[in-house]
Protein backbone atom coordinates (compact mmCIF):
# COMPACT_ATOMS: atom_id res chain seq x y z
CA UNK A 1 0.00 0.00 0.00
CA UNK A 2 3.07 2.74 0.98
CA UNK A 3 4.60 1.26 -2.05
CA UNK A 4 1.67 2.11 -4.54
CA UNK A 5 1.05 5.65 -2.53
CA UNK A 6 4.70 6.47 -3.41
CA UNK A 7 4.81 5.54 -6.56
CA UNK A 8 1.34 7.87 -7.03
CA UNK A 9 3.69 10.65 -5.71
CA UNK A 10 6.59 10.08 -7.77
CA UNK A 11 4.29 10.78 -10.70
CA UNK A 12 2.66 13.38 -9.71
CA UNK A 13 5.65 14.89 -8.70
CA UNK A 14 7.18 13.71 -12.83
CA UNK A 15 10.06 12.08 -11.04
CA UNK A 16 8.35 8.47 -12.64
CA UNK A 17 6.54 8.52 -16.42
CA UNK A 18 2.58 7.94 -16.14
CA UNK A 19 3.19 4.35 -17.90
CA UNK A 20 5.01 2.78 -14.36
CA UNK A 21 1.72 2.32 -12.35
CA UNK A 22 0.43 0.14 -14.92
CA UNK A 23 3.80 -1.08 -15.96
CA UNK A 24 3.88 -2.25 -11.93
CA UNK A 25 0.42 -3.87 -11.80
CA UNK A 26 1.59 -6.18 -14.69
CA UNK A 27 4.52 -6.80 -13.11
CA UNK A 28 3.43 -8.27 -10.19
CA UNK A 29 -0.05 -9.61 -11.31
CA UNK A 30 2.63 -11.42 -13.68
CA UNK A 31 5.42 -12.76 -10.69
CA UNK A 32 1.92 -13.36 -8.61
CA UNK A 33 0.99 -15.95 -11.74
CA UNK A 34 4.52 -17.13 -12.35
CA UNK A 35 4.29 -18.35 -8.43
CA UNK A 36 1.55 -19.83 -8.84
CA UNK A 37 2.76 -21.36 -12.31
CA UNK A 38 5.86 -22.95 -10.37
CA UNK A 39 3.48 -24.06 -7.33
CA UNK A 40 1.67 -26.10 -10.05
CA UNK A 41 4.65 -27.69 -11.72
CA UNK A 42 5.98 -28.96 -8.47
CA UNK A 43 2.38 -30.94 -7.72
CA UNK A 44 2.13 -31.87 -10.73
CA UNK A 45 5.90 -33.05 -11.63
CA UNK A 46 6.33 -31.11 -14.35
CA UNK A 47 9.22 -28.36 -15.24
CA UNK A 48 9.59 -25.23 -12.09
CA UNK A 49 10.29 -22.18 -12.59
CA UNK A 50 13.78 -21.30 -11.65
CA UNK A 51 14.33 -19.96 -8.28
CA UNK A 52 16.47 -16.69 -10.08
CA UNK A 53 13.78 -15.97 -12.51
CA UNK A 54 11.21 -15.53 -9.17
CA UNK A 55 13.91 -13.30 -7.21
CA UNK A 56 15.01 -11.29 -10.61
CA UNK A 57 10.91 -10.30 -10.99
CA UNK A 58 10.76 -9.51 -7.21
CA UNK A 59 13.98 -7.15 -8.02
CA UNK A 60 12.25 -5.59 -11.01
CA UNK A 61 9.50 -4.28 -8.83
CA UNK A 62 7.67 -7.22 -8.33
CA UNK A 63 8.10 -8.01 -4.79
CA UNK A 64 4.67 -7.21 -3.72
CA UNK A 65 3.07 -9.56 -5.97
CA UNK A 66 5.43 -12.25 -4.76
CA UNK A 67 5.04 -11.83 -0.95
CA UNK A 68 1.01 -12.04 -1.74
CA UNK A 69 1.33 -15.23 -3.61
CA UNK A 70 3.88 -16.52 -0.81
CA UNK A 71 1.08 -15.72 1.49
CA UNK A 72 -2.01 -17.30 0.19
CA UNK A 73 -0.43 -19.68 -2.16
CA UNK A 74 1.99 -20.53 0.52
CA UNK A 75 5.10 -21.25 -1.81
CA UNK A 76 8.41 -20.58 -0.91
CA UNK A 77 7.10 -18.80 2.22
CA UNK A 78 9.22 -21.82 4.51
CA UNK A 79 12.33 -21.90 2.42
CA UNK A 80 14.17 -19.80 4.46
CA UNK A 81 17.53 -19.79 2.00
CA UNK A 82 15.02 -18.31 -0.78
CA UNK A 83 13.07 -16.09 1.47
CA UNK A 84 16.33 -14.79 2.64
CA UNK A 85 17.12 -13.64 -1.45
CA UNK A 86 13.74 -12.27 -1.60
CA UNK A 87 14.18 -9.97 1.39
CA UNK A 88 17.74 -8.94 -0.06
CA UNK A 89 15.64 -8.55 -3.50
CA UNK A 90 13.08 -6.11 -1.89
CA UNK A 91 15.93 -4.19 0.01
CA UNK A 92 17.77 -3.74 -3.19
CA UNK A 93 14.66 -2.72 -4.77
CA UNK A 94 13.98 -0.31 -2.44
CA UNK A 95 17.60 1.49 -2.07
CA UNK A 96 17.17 1.74 -6.25
CA UNK A 97 13.83 3.01 -6.38
CA UNK A 98 14.60 5.52 -3.26
CA UNK A 99 17.93 5.99 -5.21
CA UNK A 100 16.07 7.18 -8.29
CA UNK A 101 13.73 9.47 -6.64
CA UNK A 102 16.11 10.87 -4.07
CA UNK A 103 19.01 11.19 -6.18
CA UNK A 104 18.75 13.64 -9.16
CA UNK A 105 21.74 12.84 -10.74
CA UNK A 106 21.15 8.78 -10.73
CA UNK A 107 17.88 9.80 -12.35
CA UNK A 108 19.17 12.64 -15.13
CA UNK A 109 21.59 9.59 -15.88
CA UNK A 110 19.10 6.77 -16.71
CA UNK A 111 16.09 9.21 -17.52
CA UNK A 112 17.47 8.49 -21.54
CA UNK A 113 16.50 4.61 -21.18
CA UNK A 114 12.65 6.00 -20.39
Amino acid sequence: MAYGGLMLWAIWRSLLPWWALPASVVLNLLTFLMYWADKRAAQTAQRRTPENTLQLLALAGGWPGAWLAQQVLRHKSSKQPFRLVYWLMVLSHGLLFGAWLFWPPLRKSLSVWL
